[in-house]
């Protein structure tokens, strides 16, 4: 029986790796079949990130650096510098969905939504690529549309994007930016 501090994923995970290893069983890092998947540094949209969408990654990375450090979740919905939702158990695409309705209560009328929402996205400051990886597929950026959000901040390197062209044609479509770090956590 394993006696756990936090029953937080890294925990979680790590108790499990720890347990296999003991049985002599290696994990191997879960994206080295994936490596083409794996998110490349720069603007990967048509668009890029307008200033105020820059000045709110910037911001959102420093929030999320904090949160990821206490491996309670690894992406931040922030509008004009101010964080709307932090991601906790309820994954990505929640978190996104909800800040849309943060903001659509704040607006009054969904049709007065404007793509003011940057989400971004980080590993954890030590990410095990065994496991737990970062991921982006093309329902997150449906879900970004729905919510009103207009650009996607990744760390390079370490995020994959499930379907790599379609996520970039979905976003390029509803006129998303998405930008990849180079130096990601």
């Amino acid at each position: 029986m394993l006696s756990l501090g936090t029953r937080n994923t890294d925990s979680l995970l790590g108790a499990v790796a720890k347990v296999l290893a003991d049985e002599g069983i290696t994990l191997e890092n879960s994206t080295w079949l994936l490596e083409p998947l794996l998110v490349k540094s720069g603007v990967l949209t048509q668009r890029a990130p307008t200033e105020l969408e820059r000045k709110d990654i910037e911001y959102g990375r420093a929030v999320a650096h904090q949160l990821a450090q206490h491996d309670i979740g690894q992406t931040v919905v922030i509008a004009e510098s101010a964080c709307v939702a932090v991601e906790a158990m309820e994954g990505t695409d929640a978190t996104i969905a909800r800040a849309g309705e943060i903001m659509r209560s704040l607006r009054g009328d969904a049709s007065t939504l404007s793509r003011s929402l940057t989400v971004v996205k980080i590993a954890k400051p030590k990410q095990d690529m065994r496991f737990d990886v970062p991921v982006i597929g093309v329902r997150t950026i449906e879900v970004m549309q729905a919510a009103g959000a207009g650009c996607l901040a990744l760390d390079a390197g370490k995020c994959l994007l499930l379907d790599g062209e379609k996520v970039i044609d979905a976003a390029n479509a509803a006129g998303i930016a998405i930008v990849a770090d180079g130096n990601a956590s």
